[in-house]
């Protein structure tokens, strides 16, 4: 089973470090042919506006778009979830629109109020959540599962074979999310 994940910018190494901990192979992800053989791809954190110019810049866009709407697993963290939200309040661009779910960019707050939490996430247990900027889900459509919250904000969902993350999971030392979307690429195969 080989992950990508995607490299033009953001938390590439971290991601992959996590991955490689868990005895995953990995491939970073800049063109259209890096796609190919996959079994899941994972969007780091980053900051979404760069992110989705370079993924535009150099061809990938339709074929990301392509290939997750064709049942590729994802995880997106922080920016990874805006790059997949299919609608952005506070923001005029759109991007990958593939899960069913309304994000706040930036909503809590300025990168001097970044902070860390213990969540509580179904199947999973307690977590370390380290938010930066973290996007905030306004809005679940009906098919999106909370799998994480802190107070009434789901900062973890799933719809089908994809995941996302207000938070950084990669930045923790925990590996329980990652080993999660991995246990949903196995069993996609």
């Amino acid at each position: 089973m080989t992950i990508g994940v995607l490299a033009v910018q953001g938390d590439v190494r971290e991601h992959v470090s996590v991955l490689d901990r868990l005895g995953t192979e990995t491939r970073r992800v800049l063109r259209p042919e890096h796609l190919e053989g996959l079994s899941g791809i994972v969007f780091p954190g980053g900051e979404s506006t760069a992110m989705w110019r370079l993924i535009d810049h150099g061809g990938l866009a339709g074929s990301l778009s392509e290939a997750l709407r064709g049942g590729l697993p994802a995880l997106g963290t922080c920016a990874g979830m805006i790059l997949l939200a299919r609608e952005i309040t506070n923001w005029h661009e759109r991007y990958l629109e593939i899960m069913d779910i309304a994000v706040e960019r930036n909503a809590s707050g300025r990168q001097v109020d970044s902070f860390e939490r213990v969540i509580s996430c179904d199947g999973l247990g307690t977590l370390p959540a380290v938010f930066i900027r973290a996007p905030y889900v306004r809005r679940l459509g009906a098919g999106v599962k909370v799998l994480g919250s802190m107070g009434d904000l789901p900062v973890l969902v799933r719809e089908g074979n994809w995941l996302a993350a207000s938070f950084h999971p990669e930045l923790t030392g925990d590996t329980r999310v990652h080993g999660y979307f991995l246990d949903m690429c196995r069993k996609e195969r």
